[in-house]
């Protein structure tokens, strides 16, 4: 019991550590996207953009996870499998799962792709590049910030890529859509499961 509540502060520590991060990319990403969305002819290339967001988001978040894992159990072997696995399932949740499930609820028609199935070694490698880097920088504010900058940009990309716009209240749904499609599993990538992998609080 004890060991629960000293997690529990653990995490909360972390989450509040890292919020002003996750909020200063959310309006970054809002902004950058409010320009994107004004240049004409955005569709021809949203997807080739999701191609190459969606791998950055895995190799960021692999950085943090690994990291925060490494932060508080000096295995590293075991970060190195945290931030590669975390990275993969997370990453395609929120830049995948989430906004495609989401546009399906509000009747906005989308197709699937998931690139782990599609380019397996691209997504896996740059994972495993990213849990090394994390396991030898150990830093994970900054990385945070990039990571959820690149996630909401990702999601985004992914359902003007693969979906279909119909009109200003569709907007709307979307910014929503992904709204929590992205700061759940960022938070829940970044430092929620690394701590409840390693089980057990800060060493001081």
């Amino acid at each position: 019991m004890k060991q629960k509540s000293k997690l529990g502060k653990e995490i909360l520590h972390e989450l509040k550590e890292h919020l002003p991060f996750t909020a200063l990319a959310t309006l970054v990403a809002v902004v950058i996207f409010g320009f994107l969305i004004k240049m004409p002819n955005l569709n021809s290339y949203t997807e080739n953009l999701f191609n190459l967001f969606h791998p950055a988001h895995i190799f960021f978040s692999s950085i943090v996870s690994a990291a925060i894992f490494f932060k508080y159990r000096r295995n590293i072997w075991l970060a190195l499998i945290s931030g590669f696995g975390i990275a993969i399932f997370m990453a395609s949740v929120s830049d995948i799962i989430f906004p495609f499930w989401g546009s399906l609820a509000f009747g906005i028609p989308i197709s699937f792709h998931l690139p782990f199935a599609e380019l397996p070694f691209l997504i896996c490698g740059v994972a495993i590049l990213g849990s090394l880097f994390g396991i030898v920088w150990n830093k994970t504010k900054f990385p945070h910030f990039v990571h959820v900058l690149i996630s909401i940009l990702a999601s985004l990309l992914y359902i003007f890529a693969y979906g279909f716009i119909l009109n200003l209240f569709s907007l709307v749904l979307i910014f929503l859509i992904v709204f929590v499609s992205v700061i759940v599993p960022c938070c829940l990538s970044d430092i929620v499961l690394p701590l409840i992998l390693h089980g057990i609080g800060r060493k001081d």
